[in-house]
């Protein structure tokens, strides 16, 4: 996807300092932070939705959550608590349209989210 931001991230076309690299998944930080810890994992690989992911995907799905608890202990955040989140689609608050996950930690989060 030619004009995907994340996809020109993935593939370091922009100016992005990465937090986390491995052959499937890149982290960086959240450019609109919710949170003290507010960073991003997204696969470098273009999947547009959650409802795009099939069984394919599984191992991948699972690499991103592992990758986000790697994430939450570099920022010492592991302990206190986190919270991992993915949007789908516009009432679920998804504004760049290919999957990422949210690690948001770094002060006490209220539920329910908004």
């Amino acid at each position: 996807m030619n004009d995907c931001l994340f996809c020109k991230i993935a593939n370091k076309e922009l100016d992005t300092t990465l937090i986390y690299e491995d052959e499937a998944l890149v982290g960086f930080e959240d450019i609109s932070p919710q949170a003290p810890n507010h960073s991003l994992i997204i696969p470098k690989t273009h999947i547009t939705t959650l409802n795009d992911l099939d069984e394919s995907h599984k191992q991948l799905a699972g690499n991103m959550i592992l990758a986000a608890t790697k994430i939450a202990k570099q920022k010492s955040m592991d302990q206190a608590g986190y919270r991992l989140i993915m949007n789908c689609n516009q009432d679920g608050g998804q504004t760049v349209y290919h999957i990422h996950l949210h690690i948001i930690g770094g002060r006490k989060l209220s539920w329910p989210p908004g």
